[in-house]
């Protein structure tokens, strides 16, 4: 367990309003993006399938968050997925990425309108090039929250990112969505993978506007 201050109440007075120059790994991360090599791996009765897909992936800094002593600095993200050709939603998720320079902790928050909820967790340096994160069912700090329909037919078990930034300027993502499917002796390996490359830069969070 981490050794946190007795004084969980008092804010620090020199916090710095510049997001974007306090991300750590995440600042090659901020702006706009797209990603046309998509690739996702899912379950079907007849067995897995795979569907390439179209990604636009938005990511803005936000001001400086505090929890007390504790302090954050993150993107606010939309990601909007689409099948090539096709404009109709494939996959529709926000949230945010989250940094914690005081522990070098990575945080990616996710909400999807299928009624599911999570969060992931994981050690970085501040110039990483790649990181990875991962989110358990049942944890109340790293955790998996589904709707029922979900919770009893895809028990989501398990849930990993991991982030590399690449030579050319793009960054990469590969996930992996564990679940128990009703019906399969096995869990079920849902996979998501896709390179993004920067096609607009990001907006000042509103502190550093002021500033």
């Amino acid at each position: 367990m981490p050794k946190f201050p007795d004084d969980i109440y008092t804010e620090p007075s020199d916090l710095d309003g510049q997001t974007l120059a306090n991300l750590g790994p995440l600042r090659r991360m901020a702006g706009l993006w797209r990603g046309e090599k998509g690739v996702d791996v899912k379950p079907k009765a007849q067995g897995p399938k795979t569907q390439v897909y179209v990604e636009h992936y938005e990511l803005q800094p936000i001001d400086p968050q505090t929890n007390g002593p504790q302090v954050l600095y993150g993107l606010r993200y939309h990601t909007f997925i689409h099948k090539p050709g096709l404009s109709k939603t494939y996959h529709d998720q926000v949230g945010y990425w989250l940094w914690e320079p005081a522990t070098r902790t990575v945080m990616h928050t996710l909400a999807i309108p299928r009624g599911q909820v999570a969060m992931a967790s994981g050690q970085a340096s501040p110039d990483a090039d790649g990181f990875e994160l991962a989110a358990t069912r049942g944890s109340l700090v790293n955790g998996i929250v589904s709707n029922r329909f979900i919770e009893h037919a895809f028990t989501t078990l398990e849930w990993r990112i991991a982030v590399a930034f690449n030579a050319d300027g793009t960054w990469s993502y590969d996930q992996d969505t564990v679940m128990q499917i009703q019906g399969l002796a096995e869990p079920f390996h849902h996979t998501d993978r896709n390179t993004l490359r920067k096609v607009g830069e990001p907006s000042p969070n509103p502190l550093a506007v002021q500033a």
